[in-house]
């Protein structure tokens, strides 16, 4: 029983993360509109903010997070990764969150220690 809840608890669980990351574009984009000067402090934000979160859950994981505010123009973007790593414990996620002026899209990688 306690291997099986320290692998548990030693995995990259998505659900766990995918709260996190919703609750945390949204309190820092709430209503905002897109303005060009504003989304290096709104990038920074985000991450912030989700790293602070993700310190909270008490994981053994080195996490990486990545933000990318893009106004909606009627533009294409196309966005892709690869990950060579452990499938057991190793994972990430990624969301899409968007109001009538912008998208944002953030990725969190969660790196077992």
């Amino acid at each position: 029983m306690d291997e099986l809840q320290s692998s548990e608890e030693a995995a990259f669980v998505p659900e766990e993360v995918q709260t996190l990351v919703k609750e945390s574009i949204d309190h820092v984009m709430q209503s905002a509109t897109y303005t060009h000067s504003r989304v290096p402090q709104w990038t920074s934000d985000v991450i912030e903010n989700c790293m602070g979160r993700l310190k909270g859950l008490n994981k053994p994981f080195k996490y990486i997070v990545t933000c990318a505010i893009m106004q909606k123009t009627g533009a294409g973007l196309h966005m892709a990764s690869s990950c060579y790593w452990d499938n057991t414990s190793d994972g990430s996620y990624t969301t899409k969150w968007e109001n009538k002026t912008m998208y944002c899209i953030v990725s969190v990688f969660g790196l077992a220690l």
